[in-house]
C-alpha cells in the first residue's frame, strides 16, 4: 500500500473533523466572542497578555508537540501500522482534540486558571489539592526528563545547541520589535522566519560544545528566567517563530512523501501481544501525545488560556492545534512503516525513534531536491528545538500550579492575590530546584516508565473536570464523558499491570508510585460520579434547570 494514500486519507479526515465536529462543539458549548477573555480583563503584561490567533497557535503547537508525537507512534508500531493509525485518527478527533479544546474553553471561563481550579469549583478543595499535587509532581518528571534529553542532544549535536541559543536571542528581538516598536506582524514574521533559518545555518557552522552537566545547569538557569519573564518578551515570539520549523518539516516531508510515494513494508497487524505488552492498554498509553495527552490540558489551561484574544480562537488553537499534531503523528508512523525491518531495527538501536523519523524525513525531502543528509540534520534540529520549548513551558506550568497551591494555603482561593513577584520566584525556584535535582541525580530514569500512565491519567482527570463543569452549566457533556470513561479504563488497567509487574520484579518504588496514582484516580472518579449523580437528580426534579 502506498504511504501517500494513508497521508491523504488522514489529512482529509482531520479537515472534516475540524470543519464539522469542532464547529458542532463550539455551538453546543456556547462559545461567545462578546465575553471579554481573561487575557484582556486580567492583563498584567507578564502572563496575561492577549495574542493574535496565529501567534498563540504557534506557542500552543510548539508547547504540545515536542518529541512525544514522534516517539509514541514509532514505539507502538510493534503492534502493526493499522491499530496505531486507527487510534491516532479516532483518538485525536474524538478524544485529544476535544479535551484540548474543552480544557482551553473551561479555563477561560475560570479566569484562565488551571484544570485544578476547575476541579476545585466543581469537585471541591480536596479534589483540587490532589490533582494539583499530582500534576506538579508529573511536571517535575517532565522538567527532569527534558532537561536530560535536551542536554544530551546538545552534547551529541552541538549545532542544535548553538542554533537554540540564537533562537532565544532572535525571539527577544522579535518580541520587542512587534510588541514595543510596533513593527507590523506580517513584516516581522517574514524577517523573523528568514533569520530563523539563518540561525539553523549558522548553528551548523559554529557548533557549541560543552559537557552534559554544564548544559543541564545552563538549561536550569534558562528555564528559571523564562518562567518568570513576561510572555511577550520570550514565550510568545520564540514559540511562534519555532513553530515555522515544524511547519516547514511537516510541509516538506508531506510534499516529499507524495512525490516519492514509498510503499508501506511494516506489517499491518502483528497480534494483540507484542514485545512491549498487550495492545490494551499499552497501545493507548504509548502513542500518548499523537492521540491524547494530559500534558496538553495543562498547556491549554496554563499558558495558552492566559493569552487567548477572543473565545472563538479556542477552536483553531485547541482543536486545530491537536489535529496538526495528529498529522505529525501519522507522518511519524509512516517514517517507521516505510523502512524494512532490518533498517528500522538498526536506526532504533542507534538513535531511537527520533533517528527513525529524521532518517525517513531526510529521504522524503530528498525527493524534492534537498540533500537527504541536510534534510536529516534539519529534522533533528527541529525536534531538539521543540524539546527545549516543552522544557520551559513545563516549568512555567509548574510555577502556575505551585502558585495556586500557595494561593489556597494563604486563604486567597480563586483570586489573583497570591500572584506576586515573591510567589512567582518561590514557585519557580522550588520547581526548578526539584526538577533539576531529579535530572542531575539520574533517578528520574527509574520512574520514567510510569510517565505514560501518569500522562494519560492527567487526560482522564481533565476530561472529568470538563464533563462535570459542562453538566454544572447545563451543557451536553457526552463529547467529553465517553472519552473520559475510556481513558479511566486504560489508565487504571495500565497502572494495575505496572504495579503487578514491578512488585514481581522487586521494584518497590515504582509499585508504590503506581498504587498512589491508582488511588488518586479512584478518589477523584468517585468525587466526579457523586457530583454528576447529584446534578442528574436535581435536573430530574426540576426540568427548568436544563435551560
Amino acid at each position: 500500500m502506498s504511504a501517500s494514500i494513508i497521508a491523504i486519507i488522514s489529512i482529509v479526515l482531520f479537515l472534516v473533523a475540524y470543519f464539522v465536529y469542532s464547529k458542532k462543539l463550539e455551538r453546543d458549548w456556547g462559545i461567545d466572542d462578546s465575553k471579554v477573555t481573561p487575557a484582556h480583563r486580567l492583563q498584567d503584561g507578564i502572563d496575561y497578555v492577549p495574542a493574535k490567533a496565529p501567534v498563540l497557535l504557534g506557542h500552543h503547537f510548539a508547547s504540545i508537540a515536542g518529541a512525544a508525537p514522534i516517539v509514541g507512534p514509532i514505539a507502538a508500531s510493534v503492534f502493526g501500522w493499522v491499530p496505531v493509525l486507527l487510534w491516532i485518527l479516532i483518538g485525536n478527533i474524538f478524544f485529544g482534540a476535544v479535551k484540548d479544546f474543552g480544557a482551553l474553553f473551561a479555563s477561560i471561563r475560570h479566569d484562565s486558571k488551571s484544570i485544578g481550579e476547575i476541579i476545585q469549583k466543581n469537585l471541591g478543595d480536596t479534589g483540587k489539592i490532589l490533582f494539583n499535587l499530582f500534576a506538579w509532581l508529573t511536571l517535575l518528571l517532565v522538567v527532569a526528563a527534558f532537561a536530560v534529553i535536551t542536554a544530551k542532544t546538545f552534547v551529541s549535536v552541538p549545532a542544535a545547541a548553538s542554533s537554540s541559543l540564537m533562537f532565544i536571542v532572535l525571539a527577544v528581538v522579535f518580541g520587542f520589535a512587534v510588541y514595543r516598536s510596533n513593527v507590523p506582524m506580517s513584516i516581522g514574521t517574514v524577517i523573523g522566519v528568514v533569520l530563523l533559518f539563518v540561525c539553523v545555518y549558522l548553528g551548523l557552522l559554529f557548533p557549541v560544545q560543552l559537557s552534559f552537566t554544564t548544559w543541564v545547569y545552563i538549561l536550569l538557569a534558562y528555564i528559571f528566567v523564562a518562567s518568570i519573564t513576561p510572555v511577550w518578551i520570550l514565550l510568545q515570539p520564540r514559540d511562534y517563530l519555532n513553530s515555522f520549523l515544524l511547519y516547514a518539516i511537516l510541509a516538506g516531508a508531506v510534499i516529499g512523501l507524495f512525490v516519492s510515494s514509498p510503499t508501506i513494508v511494516l506489517s499491518s497487524y502483528t497480534g494483540f501481544k507484542a514485545s512491549i505488552g498487550y495492545m490494551f492498554p499499552v497501545l493507548f498509553v504509548t502513542v500518548a501525545c499523537g492521540a491524547i495527552s494530559g500534558f496538553h490540558s495543562l498547556v491549554s489551561s496554563g499558558t495558552t488560556s492566559k493569552q487567548l484574544d477572543k473565545e472563538s480562537d479556542a477552536r483553531i488553537i485547541g482543536y486545530g492545534g491537536m489535529l496538526i499534531e495528529g498529522v505529525l503523528a501519522v507522518l511519524a508512523l509512516i517514517t517507521a512503516a516505510v523502512l524494512a525491518g532490518d533498517k528500522l531495527g538498526e536506526l532504533l538501536k542507534a538513535g531511537g525513534p527520533v533517528a527513525v523519523f529524521s532518517h525517513s524525513v531526510g529521504n522524503f525531502l530528498g525527493a524534492i531536491g534537498i540533500p537527504p543528509a541536510a534534510g536529516t540534520s534539519f529534522a533533528a534540529l527541529a525536534v531538539s528545538a521543540f524539546a527545549l520549548t516543552s522544557l520551559d513551558t513545563a516549568t512555567r506550568l509548574g510555577r502556575f500550579i505551585f502558585q495556586e497551591l500557595m494561593e489556597m494555603g494563604s486563604g486567597n482561593k480563586g483570586t489573583n492575590n497570591g500572584d506576586t513577584w515573591g510567589s512567582k520566584i518561590i514557585a519557580t525556584g522550588v520547581t526548578v530546584v526539584a526538577g533539576g535535582a531529579l535530572a542531575l541525580s539520574g533517578k528520574w530514569s527509574a520512574i520514567w516508565p510510569i510517565f505514560g500512565s501518569a500522562n494519560q491519567l492527567l487526560a482522564a482527570l481533565a476530561l472529568l473536570a470538563i464533563s462535570v463543569w459542562l453538566a454544572n452549566i447545563g451543557k451536553n457533556n457526552k463529547a467529553t464523558l465517553i472519552p473520559m470513561l475510556f481513558m479511566f479504563a486504560v489508565t487504571l488497567t495500565a497502572l494495575v499491570t505496572l504495579v503487578t509487574k514491578n512488585l514481581g520484579a522487586g521494584n518497590i518504588l515504582l509499585a508504590v508510585i503506581g498504587a498512589i496514582l491508582f488511588c488518586l484516580a479512584i478518589v477523584l472518579g468517585i468525587f466526579g460520579y457523586r457530583v454528576l449523580s447529584n446534578l442528574k437528580e436535581t435536573v430530574d426534579v426540576d426540568p427548568t434547570l436544563k435551560q
